[in-house]
This record gives C-alpha cells, structure tokens and sequence, in this order.
C-alpha cells in the first residue's frame, strides 16, 4: 500500500461514525487539530464538532489531538475540548505518534489517525504502521507552500481515487 493513501477519506472530521470505525477496527483516534478539528488558529468551538466529540466518547472512542502546532495555540482548544494532547508533534516522524498511542493504551493496529494534509498526517500514521483518515481541509490555506502541498496532494488523491472508487 502507499505510504501516501489514507484507510478511508471522509468530507469532514463528523462525518467519521462509531460504525465506520468498527469496520476498520479502531477503538482510538489521534485528532489533527488545524483545519481538521477547526480552521488555523480559529480560538472557537465549531458546534458541529463538539456533537461529534460527545458522540465518539458515547461510542468509547478514545481520543488525543497530536498537532505541529505549539502548545499555546493547541492547549487552550485542547482544554476546551476536554481532550489530551501533544504539540509540536514533528508529524510526519514518528515520536508524536508513538507518544500519543502510548498515552492513549490501544494497539496501533486499532488506531486511526485523522487530519486533513497526506505528506503530514497520512504519511505519519502509515509510517507508523496506524490506519489514517484523511479529511477535507475546512479551508483552503493561501501560503505558498501551503498551496504548492495542495496542488502535489490533489495528484496522489486523483490516483488513490482513480484505484479506490
């Protein structure tokens, strides 16, 4: 398989469902924090994803956000989310996950990473031997090397479809 291909590809972070899980046997997830759980550096809660969260502790999904991001930006959202964390995780390389999984006790065959970027998120987990599932950014970032990654990115999805679909 790929290093590049996610598990399973959903539109955004609630549109993955406890059943969905089951199917690829996840009992844990590690949650992307920018632009998978919220915009960048947005401060506030999107409704929608709380719902979600409430939902996934209901089902027993065990949760941590591992981010690239500092700890001033992720603590604050973190806490708000009532969730665990690790900033400055150095994703795609492998001690953020390997910290995560440890923290969250769950095999890394029953853990699924979740974030919006392949050559951060995806290749991380798969890397690490994780399940990833790659989401929809919720929005499109307007740095250069944001949008060069975008536009590298749209071509491996293009064939990951072509051979999925």
């Amino acid at each position: 398989m790929n290093v590049l291909y996610p598990t399973i590809m959903v539109r955004r972070v609630m549109d993955i469902t406890a059943e969905k899980l089951a199917d690829i046997k996840v009992s844990a997830l590690i949650l992307d924090l920018d632009n998978t759980l919220t915009t960048h550096n947005n401060p506030k809660q999107d409704p929608a994803v709380l719902e979600w969260l409430a939902y996934m502790r209901k089902s027993g999904i065990k949760m941590t956000i591992l981010s690239n991001n500092t700890k001033k930006r992720v603590l604050p959202f973190a806490r708000e989310l009532k969730l665990d964390f690790i900033a400055v995780g150095l994703k795609p390389l492998p001690f953020g996950y390997a910290r995560a999984i440890a923290a969250l006790g769950v095999p890394k065959k029953n853990v699924a990473v979740v974030g919006d970027q392949l050559f951060t998120d995806v290749l991380g987990a798969r890397l690490y031997s994780a399940k990833a599932i790659l989401v929809e950014p919720f929005e499109h970032e307007t740095h250069p090397l944001f949008r060069l990654k975008r536009k590298v990115e749209s071509k491996v999805l293009k064939r990951y479809k072509k051979l999925f679909s």
